[in-house]
């Protein structure tokens, strides 16, 4: 089955649509969303993309991402996702968005998007899909900043690239009222 993107602008206006393959190939910039999860000791979920994966396989990023389908609303696209690949739900909050652009050379393709970060609080049992998803792991904002600084190789660029505004927002999202 086919999968299409959103094709947007710079402030986020659809402009088209695309083939997601196409799009990737093509470098062009379309709507994304990445989700960050914390449980109650304030720690990170993180998850080891699965091997096969078209791009990045085998690589550590945030709890969910993904593109939202043409007609589809993003924040109803970052649930049914979560869903998808961690078998979870939870509430989401949006925090900020970003673009970004990289050129994954091992794939020959490009991450160019307009990507919407939520955040979640979720504790509970993960039972990922494992055709997304190889591994989960919690873990503690200092450690993941330290291990994100001594070995970048093994996380997503786009996690990289998000992970220091994730950390001025975690802060205060974290915190128990």
């Amino acid at each position: 089955m086919q999968e299409f993107v959103v094709l947007v602008d710079q402030n986020d206006q659809q402009i088209g649509v695309e083939e997601k393959l196409s799009a990737h190939r093509q470098g062009l910039l379309h709507r994304a969303f990445s989700i960050f999860l914390f449980n109650p000791e304030g720690r990170m979920l993180i998850h080891q993309r699965a091997l096969h994966k078209y791009h990045s396989g085998g690589l550590w990023t945030n709890a969910c991402c993904s593109h939202p389908r043409p007609g589809e609303e993003v924040a109803d696209a970052a649930k049914r996702r979560l869903q998808e690949e961690l078998g979870i739900s939870c509430a989401l909050e949006k925090q900020f968005s970003f673009i970004y652009k990289v050129h994954l050379v091992e794939d020959g393709l490009y991450e160019h998007e307009f990507d919407h970060v939520f955040f979640g609080r979720f504790d509970g049992p993960i039972p990922f899909n494992q055709s997304e998803v190889a591994a989960v792991e919690w873990v503690d904002l200092e450690t993941l900043t330290q291990d994100l600084a001594a070995r970048p190789e093994r996380y997503t660029y786009w996690f990289a690239v998000a992970f220091e505004n994730v950390l001025k927002h975690a802060q205060a999202f974290t915190q128990r009222p």
